[in-house]
């Protein structure tokens, strides 16, 4: 079955919304489906292989009702003239647009909940609600899944489809087995890693409810209480203009006297060689990760991981077997687990290494999920 496919998302980044989004792009043109994307722009565009997928530049991104209303426009000329018969809305302001013109087209509407959307008044959660308004609603975890039912569960009937396709990342990309030695020797060099040192990776861009700064209070917690001194921690994120939180890190750096132990990294061009030289991996998210691509991602580069027990981390996680789960921010149980993973020896961790991989190849690799996605498209059609 041949089917075309509009998928719409702000902007095409390098998060989790925006990978699948191109990941599933370039799935459908290899199912002999046609494949367009609408997007602001963003630094995967210049990824997308152009003789498979069909590129919009629309501005999707804007939560203006005048633009809403112009997209809306745009979006069923583009539907109308290419005959799009599912229309894919990865964010609430697109989603508006995409809403009107399938009401226009009659294509078949879909969306998935990326994330959690909070909401302090009936307008907030209104707007919200477009994306419980479609034929199929795909949530990426089964925290985001329950979050739907308990928010918006009178908006859902026997005409709508609501179920989990957990979010995927390609394992062929996150494998040791594409580690060179080049690659390892240019990263100890730019990072200026020690080889004696235990490394402590801890990614996210910079902002509060990422849990920097419990991170680096039980960083000073691992070195007062329990002696462990001997360790590099890697900050990678960018600040994105948050420089006000950022210089009140450095001041907590300068404050408990870590300013030899720990360094912030902007960004790096290949994740899976920073998880390679990172002996530990940590999320310290205070705020629940709706799914949580940094716990996934280091699981498939063998690597153990410590998160807070809350949201998305709690499914991709197996509890002391491929990684341990915190006490959510609380820089104490941080900084215990870190201190036990440190004294742990190698074997076990291989052991809490290949744990990890099994579980990722088993359930999250970014081929099931396009596959089920697929799935679901070929039952709307039809």
């Amino acid at each position: 079955m041949s089917f075309k496919v509009l998928q719409v998302i702000p902007k095409l980044g390098y998060g989790g919304a925006e990978t699948g989004c191109y990941d599933i792009a370039h799935y459908l043109s290899e199912k002999n489906c046609k494949s367009y994307i609408i997007t602001s722009g963003g630094p995967l565009l210049k990824f997308i292989r152009k003789d498979k997928v069909k590129v919009f530049r629309l501005p999707v991104q804007s939560k203006n009702p005048l633009l809403i209303l112009l997209n809306t426009i745009l979006i069923s000329i583009i539907v109308i003239f290419l005959r799009i018969d599912i229309v894919h809305a990865r964010s609430r302001a697109p989603a508006w647009s995409c809403l009107l013109s399938c009401k226009i087209t009659r294509a078949k509407f879909v969306t998935t909940f990326h994330g959690v959307y909070n909401f302090s008044n009936s307008i907030k959660k209104f707007y919200n609600s477009v994306m419980v308004r479609s034929r199929l609603i795909i949530a990426g975890s089964n925290y985001v899944f329950n979050h739907i039912n308990k928010n918006y569960g009178n908006l859902i009937n026997n005409k709508k489809r609501l179920l989990v396709i957990f979010r995927g990342i390609n394992t062929q990309y996150f494998d040791n087995s594409n580690i060179t030695n080049d690659k390892v020797k240019s990263i100890y060099s730019i990072l200026n890693l020690n080889s004696e040192k235990t490394k402590i990776l801890l990614p996210g861009r910079l902002t509060r409810w990422k849990g920097q700064e419990m991170f680096i209070e039980s960083l000073n917690l691992l070195k007062t209480n329990y002696k462990k001194g001997n360790f590099q921690a890697i900050i990678l994120g960018s600040h994105q203009g948050r420089t006000v939180y950022f210089k009140k890190l450095i001041s907590l750096i300068e404050k408990y006297g870590l300013k030899k132990d720990v360094f912030f990294i902007n960004h790096i061009k290949e994740m899976p060689v920073a998880y390679y030289v990172s002996d530990i991996v940590v999320s310290s998210s205070i705020e629940p990760e709706a799914f949580g691509r940094i716990s996934v991602e280091a699981q498939s580069m063998r690597r153990p991981i410590l998160a807070s027990n809350h949201g998305g981390s709690k499914e991709t996680i197996l509890d002391g077997k491929s990684g341990f789960l915190f006490e959510n921010n609380n820089p104490q149980s941080l900084a215990e687990n870190l201190n036990k993973l440190i004294e742990m020896d190698k074997d076990k961790l291989q052991s809490i290494g290949n744990e990890g991989r099994k579980n990722i190849l088993k359930k999250f690799d970014v081929e099931q999920m396009c596959y089920s996605t697929f799935l679901e498209y070929k039952k709307l059609i039809k």
